[in-house]
């Protein structure tokens, strides 16, 4: 199996980043016209910087409003959209699901994609893989494109408007990052581009896991002033940039199928992917067993920056049997990364893992 690592063409971070957006796109040869894939905030906060910045390079753009889904009704829409205007480079801006649309829609008209996030609350902006959901709110698919962003663009005095919860998901969504590229080196399977953890993409996700939990609480702190300081800077970097190198390049396990598995249940809905996920992240480590002083690392970490740690944080604290045996059986499809752990793993296990999880949680309250 031959090594593979993945990565945008391209990364920018910074404070005003959304200033340099013509220039970059001059300089890699974007010249457009741009379809700018946009959520509410996104317009609300970025129409005048786009106007300025795209106006100077002299590249036309027209503005597509987006549900803030990603569901196969949203992705045909944009598609009219683009191919109605003519665009040559789709870009997205917004959160994880807006930019996972563009994704999509970019590669299945085989164009230029930019990521220009408006948060850093999941790894989804490096990527080259789109997470498809029903018009009922559950994971139907992860779709893999060919090509992972021309460009990523994140600007820091946007991400730190967003209310500070979006950064506490993304946190949970980069804690998964290093637990699961752990386990998928040890098991020796493929990761999301179809080859073998390179030692740097591992490197990488052992970084943002260290990154997270030096600056995490401060960082966070400074959001919730709207403030952009050097904490704030790492940890946008480790929730995008460490944790989308990360996961692309050496897989995800348990803690992503995990929330795949909480997404069948309705009462979840209402909560972030990284908040999922990090409840994902408890459940895979005592479905390894891992030791006692690294899942209580884990659960402080959650509990100071705001994570779930129980059922009942996603809604779940009246949950039946019925309801945690559907998350389970969901977490445990044919296909979904938990069966890239080093053994074999069935419903039941998973239901205790889940159960435990909660219980551990409820035990650092």
């Amino acid at each position: 199996m031959l090594s593979v690592f993945s990565s945008p063409g391209h990364y920018v971070q910074g404070r005003e980043a959304t200033a340099q957006l013509g220039a970059e796109m001059t300089r890699l040869g974007l010249g457009g016209p741009v379809m700018i894939v946009a959520g509410g905030s996104a317009q609300r906060l970025l129409t005048e910087a786009w106007d300025r910045s795209l106006s100077d390079a002299k590249i036309a753009y027209a503005v597509h409003h987006s549900s803030g889904e990603c569901t196969r009704a949203e992705i045909a829409q944009i598609t009219a959209a683009v191919q109605d205007s003519g665009s040559t480079v789709v870009l997205g801006a917004g959160g994880g699901k807006v930019l996972d649309s563009a994704r999509a829609v970019a590669d299945d008209l085989e164009l230029p994609m930019i990521s220009c996030p408006t948060t850093a609350s999941s790894d989804a902006p490096c990527s080259a893989l789109s997470v498809i959901y029903t018009d009922a709110g559950e994971v139907e698919t992860y779709q893999l494109v060919r090509r992972n962003p021309a460009l990523v663009l994140v600007d820091t005095s946007v991400i730190v408007q967003a209310p500070a919860r979006l950064l506490a998901s993304g946190m949970g969504d980069a804690l998964a990052t290093w637990f699961e590229a752990r386990t998928c080196t040890l098991a020796q399977v493929r990761n999301m581009r179809g080859g073998a953890s390179t030692r740097s993409a591992t490197a990488l996700a052992e970084l943002c896991y260290h990154t997270l939990l030096a600056d995490g609480p401060q960082a966070l702190a400074a959001v919730r002033e709207h403030a952009v300081t050097p904490a704030v800077e790492r940890i946008v970097e480790a929730n995008t940039l460490l944790s989308g190198l990360g996961f692309e390049s050496s897989g995800l396990a348990a803690a992503h199928a995990v929330h795949n598995g909480l997404t069948a249940a309705p009462q979840t809905h209402a909560y972030l992917h990284g908040e999922k996920v990090a409840f994902g992240v408890l459940t895979q480590l005592v479905l390894e067993g891992a030791p006692s002083a690294e899942v209580d690392t884990v659960l402080d970490f959650c509990t100071e920056v705001g994570l779930p740690t129980t059922l009942a944080a996603l809604g779940l604290a009246d949950a039946d049997e019925k309801t945690l045996s559907a998350i389970a059986t969901r977490a445990t499809a044919p296909g979904e990364t938990i069966h890239n752990e080093p053994f074999a793993v069935d419903a039941a296990m998973t239901l205790d893992a889940i159960r435990t999880a909660d219980a551990l949680g409820r035990r650092s309250q």
